[in-house]
């Protein structure tokens, strides 16, 4: 019987730098052969230079929720009025072929593919070396956003670093290339680990 894939998820507050730390994953030397990235639907805009069936499968709110009626959608949330979700059928095709998924998720999805798949989930949250880094992080990303917006992203924040603890593994990203190449080092061991 072929071995499963491992799934890692990367989770952590908006404004940590977890998505440019899992595409620079992705992309890597070390591990482009070894992961393929989860593409996610969402119900929001497309945001400048984003690409549909690549950043993510932009579908509206009607879509969504039949495709969660369906059972077609293994984990999901509303965040900030916009559904994002993670296509189940995509993940059972890679871990079944023994490839290696990595997922950008809030803590409850992350949590539920945990449950889900509990001997092939490895977490990793991603914090930022402080919560006043983070706010100014988020204020920048998000000078186009409304006020509102950045208030409810940083009181989100405020409240997903509580439950860092509760990952397999945890990474601040206060230097990008130091976090990138512990994210490398924690991926490559729980790889080796499964190879055995």
């Amino acid at each position: 019987m072929k071995k499963q894939g491992a799934i890692f998820v990367i989770s952590g507050p908006s404004g940590s730098g977890k998505t440019t730390l899992s595409k620079e994953l992705v992309n890597s030397r070390e591990l482009r052969r070894l992961l393929v990235k989860s593409v996610s639907y969402t119900t929001r805009r497309k945001r400048s230079g984003e690409k549909d069936n690549k950043d993510y499968f932009f579908i509206g709110e009607r879509e969504f929720l039949a495709k969660r009626k369906a059972k077609k959608i293994l984990e999901w949330t509303k965040y900030l009025g916009y559904y994002y979700a993670t296509p189940k059928e995509f993940i059972d095709k890679h871990i079944r072929r023994g490839r290696n998924v990595i997922l950008c998720l809030d803590l409850k999805g992350a949590a539920r593919v945990k449950r889900y798949y509990p001997h092939n989930t490895v977490t990793i949250f991603v914090a930022p070396p402080s919560l006043g880094e983070l706010s100014r992080r988020i204020r920048k990303r998000c000078r186009q956003t409304a006020c509102e917006e950045v208030r409810q992203r940083l009181l989100l924040a405020n409240k997903e670093m509580k439950f860092r603890k509760a990952s397999d593994y945890c990474v601040v990203n206060k230097d990008f290339n130091k976090a990138l190449a512990l994210l490398k080092g924690i991926i490559l061991k729980e790889i080796a680990k499964t190879d055995r």
